[in-house]
């Protein structure tokens, strides 16, 4: 039986990771490294950012400024609706990452080393389509089978001709 994850504040449903992320997943050698300075990756699929995904992070968080929460005082100002944190946008990367990250033969776990620069451009309007890629910046091998990557992601917001966000990710691959 699947997981199940909550998709509004009262249903859950099961959940099942994308049965093409095998197949999509980049698997590189150690010698290409060097190769994959400057990869741009395709993007990732769209995700829809609802208001129970805002007030769930909102509850988390307990961020719950108005213009997350509050529909009708959010209409009232010059975004017309609510928005989704900036925090949120930015936490959706590990999720994205799973689409279009490139993984070292011999993978064996990643870890989230944080960003070196996050700029927040727009909000993410509720009701806003969502999707990431990635450049790969740099990758340097830190200690035995360990490898550290610099890459520079960008969250576009569907039909907007500036992306949301725009962030300097570091994160490490160990392999066997």
């Amino acid at each position: 039986m699947p997981p199940f994850i909550k998709n509004n504040y009262f249903d859950y449903v099961p959940y099942t990771r994308d049965e093409t992320l095998m197949k999509t997943k980049q698997i590189i050698k150690t010698s290409e490294l060097d190769d994959y300075i400057n990869y741009q990756s395709t993007p990732s699929p769209w995700h829809t950012v609802t208001q129970p995904q805002i007030n769930q992070f909102a509850d988390c968080t307990l961020d719950h400024q108005f213009i997350h929460v509050d529909v009708a005082k959010a209409k009232t100002t010059p975004f017309g609706s609510t928005i989704a944190h900036g925090f949120l946008t930015l936490s959706m990367i590990s999720f994205f990452a799973e689409h279009f990250s490139v993984f070292i033969e011999g993978f064996e776990m990643g870890l989230n080393l944080g960003f070196d620069k996050v700029r927040f451009i727009q909000p993410v309007k509720v009701g806003s389509r969502i999707r990431a890629s990635t450049k790969i910046q740099a990758i340097e091998e830190v200690s035995a089978n360990q490898f550290r990557f610099k890459t520079l992601t960008t969250i576009e917001i569907e039909h907007s001709d500036k992306p949301a966000l725009v962030a300097e990710w570091l994160t490490l691959q160990r392999i066997k």
